[in-house]
């Protein structure tokens, strides 16, 4: 009875876990950095999304409000240069705003300058936009951008990915006009800079951590589990890459709600059909929710791409489906295990039995419903 126990145990915390996550909102946008001797000119391209949440929440409540659209996009550019921190070597450099122009989809295009700077011998970004304010109680917003960096008589372009989490260091060579050799480890920081942000993308997105859930419940055997999980990878990943590639894309008002209607369809699946759980009908409904779950996970990336060239997109396209993929498996295998153990601990078939659909019931149960509350969020 303890390793019955033990194994109920286990599988309740990652189920408890799994559906207690928040959705994990981040504003995304772009970064071109220029590095002159003197000057390190940024021009960013910030979401509207950003500057409405900044100026809604960030704004102190005896401050007088913006009256135009010009003002709040004004009073924007001076929070970034409050969150969007340069550094020469160890020394923050003063910024002003120089620039300010609306761009497409809902873009806004800063020009910024940073001074104080003396041919320095390392540049360092970092930024906390955003992250004072609580989308919901223990869950900030964030920002992320791609970032493009080229120091002031060089033809290379290094590229990569800033968040609070990761800034980006960049190091200047002023004596000599050599380029560096090609794939002298830029692609690699690539890599690692679109895997973390695929795992953190999954880690906070409570919709498709509960959409998964829902399909390790439903998988009777390990088999089931093996080819449920690859229908599931197979499907996102297409729709993931034909999104980021601008062949294949959907509003958000359609995408989300059939996120959402996902999670209840297949939690509610596994309450009323539980013997029907490694047939055709189950691997269909991940292969065709899948779709809509790699267009869900596209909204992650699209904006975190802007202005990558083609062979750095495909790289940012591989790296973030590998960093979904590890983030899946955070859930996938303790959350199968510790079934397994809760399955396989009585020696009699019946205990077996009705241990293995207690636990299907009520985590599938536990996903109904908070599938459900997603749903009719997202359909607000």
């Amino acid at each position: 009875m303890k390793t019955v126990r033990r194994g109920i145990l286990l599988t309740a915390l990652w189920m408890g876990a799994v559906v207690s996550i928040a959705a994990h909102p981040v504003a995304q946008g772009a970064i071109e950095v220029r590095i002159l001797p003197e000057t390190i000119q940024v021009q960013a391209r910030v979401s509207g999304e950003q500057i409405f949440v900044a100026n809604t929440f960030s704004v102190p409540s005896d401050e007088p409000k913006a009256g135009t659209l010009a003002e709040v996009w004004q009073r924007h550019g001076q929070y970034l240069l409050r969150h969007l921190k340069v550094f020469a070597g160890d020394v923050r450099l003063t910024g002003r705003v120089v620039g300010v122009a609306p761009a497409q989809n809902d873009f806004v295009v800063y020009q910024l300058e940073f001074t104080g700077a003396r041919s320095p011998a390392r540049v360092r970004i970092e930024e906390d936009l955003l992250n004072e304010i609580e989308y919901a109680p223990g869950n900030p917003w964030e920002a992320a951008f791609a970032v493009r960096i080229q120091q002031s008589g060089r033809a290379s372009i290094e590229e990569a990915l800033l968040s609070r989490q990761q800034p980006v260091v960049f190091a200047c060579d002023w004596n000599t006009t050599a380029e560096p050799a090609a794939g002298s480890g830029v692609a690699g920081h690539l890599v690692r800079q679109y895997v973390r942000h695929g795992v953190d993308h999954i880690l906070t997105g409570y919709d498709h951590l509960l959409f998964v859930a829902a399909l390790v419940l439903g998988a009777a055997t390990f088999w089931d589990l093996v080819k449920v999980v690859t229908v599931f990878t197979l499907a996102h990943t297409v729709t993931l890459a034909l999104s980021v590639l601008n062949i294949v894309r959907l509003p958000s008002h359609v995408v989300e709600p059939m996120i959402a209607a996902s999670i209840v369809i297949v939690a509610v699946t596994n309450l009323l059909s539980p013997k029907l759980r490694g047939g055709w009908m189950r691997l269909s409904a991940a292969f065709f929710f899948g779709l809509f779950h790699g267009l869900g996970f596209a909204g992650g990336l699209l904006s975190a791409t802007d202005g990558l060239a083609g062979f750095s997109i495909g790289v940012a396209i591989v790296a973030f489906s590998v960093g979904v993929e590890l983030g899946h498996q955070v859930v996938v295998l303790p959350l199968y295990a510790g079934l397994k153990l809760a399955r396989t601990a009585r020696k009699d078939p019946a205990g077996r039995e009705k241990i293995s659909l207690g636990l299907l019931q009520g985590g599938s149960l536990l996903i109904a419903l908070a599938g459900l509350f997603y749903l009719v969020a997202a359909l607000r």
